[in-house]
C-alpha cells in the first residue's frame, strides 16, 4: 500500500519536512519521520519544531491575531462552515489515515472525522451567541461585560485521539477570536495538526491565524514561556501536565489541563451480568485502552465477579489483534516501544504481587492482545497506575461503602460509572464518586464532544472544556462602564 494517497486532499508534498504558519515553510529543528504503529511503515515526514520555530510562529500569530478579532462573526462562523464541509467531502480518506497513523480502526478513524465536523459547527454556532452582559448599574451609566480573546492560545495535543483532542480546543479558541500555535504530538501530526491546517486552509482561514508546529518536549517548553501566548490547552499525561503548568504558571498564563485518569466501573450484584461484561470490554479495550477516559478499574461485587471475569475472558479471546485500520481486526497496535514496555511491566509486577493474569498478554511487534487480570487489589500496579494498555482489572468488592472507598482510591478523578437496574441506588453511589465525569448505567469512556469535560485531581486542574464550557476557557471578561461626561469627586 503507498503510504500517502498523493491526488488526495492530504498530499504528503505539501508538509514534507514542513511547519504550517497559513503556508508551508522550512523548519529549523530538523525532521520527523512519521511511521504506521501496526506496520512499521513511514507514512510521511513532516518537520520537527525547535523552540526557534515555535517564537517566530508565536510573533506571526502576535501579529495576525488583532485583524482576525476583528473580523465580522458572520465571516468568521462562514470559514468553520466551509472547514466542517471539506471534512464531509474527504470523509474516507481523513478517517482512513487518522486510523492508519494512530493505529486504530477504521471505526475510531471514523469516529473522530464525524466528531470533527460537529466541533466545527459547534465554533460556528459560538459566533451567534451574545458575546457580554449589561449589567446593572446607577443611573446614567452604562455598565457591561463583556468576553475579550486572550491573544494567542498554544495548544498542545496528544497521540491517541489527535484530530478530536486538537481540534476541540483550536476551533472554540478561534472562535473566540484568538490565534492559535497548535503543537500536535510528532507521533501523529498529520492527523492531530496538518489535516487541521488543510481544512482552515481551504476553508480560507486568513494566514497566521493559526500555526501548526510537530515538536517535542522542546518545542513545548518554548510554547508556554513565550511572553506572546496568553493561554496554553494541554491535553497529555499528568506528568507532562505539570510541567507545562510549572512552566506557564510561571510566566502567568492561563493553563487549562486535561489529563491521565485511573477510572472506575462500579457492577454491583443485581447488573446484568452480559450486558456489564460488553461495557466493561468496551470501556478497557476500546483503542487498546490508549484513552483516558479509559476503565482501568472494574468494580465488581464479590458475588458476581467470578463470572463478570469468565465473561471478560471469553470477550477478549473473541477479539482478533492485527491491522485495525484495514479491518482485518478490532485490538489494533500500542502507539510505541515505550507504551508496550510499560504495560508489560505493569502486568508483571501485578502478578508477581498476586493478581490472576486469566488471559492475554503481550503479542507480536507492538500489539499486546485484550487482557483480564482478576484478583486485583489495592498496592498493586494495575490498581494504583493509568495503564493505557487493553488490560481489564476485576478488584471484588463485599458492599457499596467498599465500592466507594476503592474507587475514590486514587489521586486522579476524571470518569466513573455504576452499572445497576437499582437507579436510585446507583446515583446514590455516583454521587459520592470524586471525578469530573460521572455515567449510570454505561461505561467511563461515554462522551460526546458537545460536553463540558474536565477531571479533578491529578486528571486536571478542574477546568472543563467543550460545549458552554468554551466561552469561559478562551476568553476573559472585560467590564466596561459609559457615562455621558466625567462625574465630579470629592478630591
Amino acid at each position: 500500500m503507498s503510504a500517502i494517497n498523493r491526488t488526495g486532499f492530504l498530499q504528503e508534498s505539501q508538509w514534507h519536512a514542513k511547519l504550517f504558519n497559513g503556508a508551508w515553510v522550512e523548519a529549523r529543528g530538523g525532521t520527523n519521520p512519521v511511521r504506521e504503529p501496526a506496520t512499521g511503515q513511514c507514512l510521511t515526514q513532516t518537520a520537527l519544531a525547535n523552540a526557534e520555530d515555535v517564537a517566530a510562529a508565536c510573533q506571526v500569530a502576535h501579529r495576525a491575531q488583532p485583524a482576525w478579532q476583528a473580523l465580522g462573526p458572520r465571516d468568521k462562523a462562514e470559514v468553520f462552515r466551509r472547514a466542517a464541509q471539506l471534512a464531509e467531502i474527504h470523509f474516507d480518506e481523513l478517517a482512513l489515515f487518522v486510523a492508519r497513523e494512530t493505529g486504530g480502526s477504521l471505526l475510531k478513524g471514523s469516529h473522530e472525522v464525524r466528531e470533527a465536523v460537529v466541533l466545527l459547527h459547534q465554533a460556528a454556532g459560538l459566533l451567534s451567541q451574545g458575546h457580554g452582559l449589561i449589567l446593572p448599574s446607577a443611573a446614567g451609566r452604562l455598565s457591561y461585560a463583556r468576553r475579550l480573546p486572550h491573544g494567542v492560545v498554544g495548544v498542545i495535543s496528544p497521540f491517541n485521539f489527535p484530530l478530536v483532542l486538537s481540534l476541540r480546543a483550536v476551533a472554540p479558541a478561534l472562535a473566540a477570536g484568538n490565534a492559535v500555535v497548535l503543537k500536535p504530538d510528532p507521533q501523529t501530526p498529520v492527523s492531530g495538526g496538518f489535516l487541521i491546517a488543510r481544512l482552515f486552509q481551504d476553508a480560507g482561514l486568513p494566514p497566521g491565524v493559526l500555526q501548526v508546529l510537530p515538536g517535542g518536549a522542546q518545542a513545548g517548553e518554548a510554547l508556554c514561556e513565550d511572553p506572546r501566548v496568553g493561554m496554553i490547552a494541554f491535553t497529555g499525561s499528568t506528568a507532562a501536565g505539570r510541567k507545562v503548568a510549572e512552566t506557564a504558571g510561571r510566566n502567568l498564563k492561563k493553563v487549562a489541563l486535561e489529563l491521565g485518569g485511573k477510572n472506575s466501573l462500579i457492577v454491583l450484584e443485581d447488573a446484568d451480568l452480559p450486558l456489564a461484561a460488553s461495557n466493561a470490554a468496551w470501556g478497557a479495550w476500546l483503542h487498546q485502552g490508549q484513552i483516558c477516559m479509559a476503565t482501568g478499574r472494574i468494580l465488581a461485587h464479590a458475588s458476581i465477579a467470578d463470572e463478570l471475569t469468565a465473561l471478560l475472558v471469553a470477550k477478549a479471546n473473541a477479539l482478533q489483534v492485527g491491522d485495525a485500520a484495514q479491518g482485518q481486526a478490532q485490538v489494533g497496535p500500542l502507539i510505541n516501544e515505550r507504551q508496550h514496555v510499560r504495560v508489560c511491566q505493569i502486568v508483571e509486577a501485578s502478578v508477581a504481587a498476586g493478581a490472576r493474569l486469566e488471559t492475554g498478554g503481550p503479542g507480536e511487534g507492538l500489539f499486546y492482545r485484550p487482557t483480564v487480570l482478576s484478583g486485583v487489589r489495592p498496592g498493586m500496579a494495575a490498581f494504583e497506575q493509568e495503564i493505557f494498555g487493553p488490560v481489564a482489572c476485576v478488584v471484588p468488592f463485599e458492599s457499596d461503602e467498599q465500592a466507594i472507598e476503592l474507587a475514590n482510591a486514587t489521586e486522579y478523578g476524571l470518569s466513573a460509572a455504576v452499572i445497576s437496574p437499582s437507579l436510585g441506588r446507583a446515583m446514590a453511589i455516583g454521587e459520592r464518586l470524586r471525578c469530573g465525569l460521572l455515567h449510570i448505567n454505561d461505561q467511563t469512556v461515554a462522551d460526546e464532544c458537545i460536553n463540558p469535560f474536565g477531571g479533578r485531581g491529578h486528571s486536571g486542574n478542574g477546568g472543563s472544556v467543550g460545549g458552554p464550557a468554551d466561552w469561559d476557557e478562551y476568553t476573559q471578561w472585560q467590564w466596561v462602564t459609559v457615562k455621558n461626561e466625567p462625574p465630579r469627586y470629592p478630591f
